[in-house]
């Protein structure tokens, strides 16, 4: 079956750096796009970023551009999250996903999941 594992989460301060990263298995993980989301209880999960099947195209939410990046080792079937210049607000579950055909912002289009892995950044 399809595991998306994610991984790398944890406390922080703000200002600080993190790499999430989200293992893939049970699929054919080069032919997958695949996306980052984040929730707070209480909230909507939202979307973060997401990349293209080669790695070629990404997307980042207007709130976290320019400091976060998504990018993906088919070789290794894992896409990263790098989280730089964190902020209190940043704090959340992260979650990964994979859909073979969906490239957009609705968490409801994305077929997979991960379990998430929490963040919490201090100020």
């Amino acid at each position: 079956q399809v595991q998306l594992v994610e991984s790398g989460g944890g406390l922080v301060q703000a200002g600080d750096s993190l790499r999430l990263s989200c293992a893939a298995s049970g699929l054919t993980f080069r032919t997958y796009i695949m996306g980052w989301f984040r929730q707070n209880p209480g909230k909507e999960r939202e979307f973060v970023a997401r990349i293209s099947k080669s790695g070629g195209s990404t997307a980042e939410a207007d709130s976290v551009k320019g400091r976060f990046t998504i990018s993906r080792d088919n070789a290794k079937n894992t896409v990263y999250l790098h989280l730089n210049s964190l902020k209190p607000e940043d704090t959340a579950v992260y979650y990964c996903a994979a859909d073979k055909t969906y490239w957009g912002t609705s968490r409801g289009s994305y077929h997979y999941w991960g379990q998430g892995t929490q963040v919490t950044v201090s100020s």
